[in-house]
């Protein structure tokens, strides 16, 4: 190696000491959407949390959705990039995933919710997994081995939401709400299993009132008008269905309450 090979590899290695080397930025690939094709995407597949656990240590994430690590969810989360997380409207939304390679994996496809959010520009697509969900794309007795690679290969693909029979949409009033601020979060949303607007109706009015998107899947009112209950809600999903929650929240709601509906998609 010539004098110059010497003082680049120096340089090089100075730079990556001090934090100096430029890692490439990946550009996020186009949202995901509701055609449901079948068609396996490529997507990076990470993991974090506890290797057993729900992803965060509170058993929440970035969508808002609390106890992620009981039925219906289990455990399989995941957060999903841009075009996944779509900035909260793909919160609750379903995918098949598996994985062929290294050896542990089982290439059999398991589903996962999504209820979080990853923002790093690793690839196109980049699903960020529970230890639970990660471990799950293994052989029988493998699930520790897999998690051991840390990172690797996937393929996904978008699938509708299936829930147990009886199950139906839920929301959840959210701490600090009163009858000038109303946040409220939606879940346990079959077929797309995303919203991507919700409007609220005082049982008096036949106006619909559009909720803005506050963060996740949470959606909020505020103004100088107080509301008064009860509240029909109506939601309307990725592709456009629309389902109206008959006065699902009532005259004497409070805040940090969860409230079930009787209809489903």
């Amino acid at each position: 190696m010539g004098s110059v090979s010497y003082v680049l590899a120096a340089a090089v290695l100075a730079a990556l000491v001090s934090g100096g080397a430029c890692i490439p930025k990946v550009p996020p690939g186009p949202n995901i959407t509701t055609n449901y094709n079948n068609q396996w995407l490529s997507a990076k597949a990470t993991w974090y949390g506890r290797p057993t656990g729900s992803g965060p240590k509170d058993n929440g994430g970035a969508c808002g959705i609390k106890d992620v690590n009981l039925a219906p969810y289990n455990g399989m989360i995941a957060c999903g990039n841009v075009p996944i997380f779509k900035d909260g409207k793909g919160c609750g939304s379903c995918y098949e995933i598996k994985c062929q390679k290294p050896p542990p994996c089982s290439d059999k496809p398991i589903t996962i919710f999504i209820t979080d959010k990853n923002y790093e520009p690793i690839a196109p697509y980049h699903i960020d997994l529970s230890g639970t969900a990660f471990g799950a794309m293994a052989t029988p007795g493998k699930e520790q081995t897999l998690r051991s690679f840390g990172e690797l290969e996937l393929q996904f693909r978008r699938v509708r939401c299936k829930y147990a029979p009886g199950t139906k949409i839920t929301f959840h009033v959210e701490k600090g709400s009163n009858p000038n601020y109303l946040a409220v979060l939606v879940k346990f949303v079959s077929d797309d299993g995303d919203v991507v607007q919700m409007d609220i109706q005082e049982s008096k009015s036949p106006a619909w009132i559009p909720l803005t998107l506050s963060w996740g899947a949470i959606w909020r009112w505020d103004g100088a008008k107080p509301l008064k209950g009860p509240f029909s809600i109506r939601v309307t999903s990725e592709s456009g269905k629309k389902l109206i929650a008959k006065d699902v929240i009532p005259a004497n709601w409070k805040a940090d309450t969860v409230y079930t509906s009787n209809v489903q998609f």
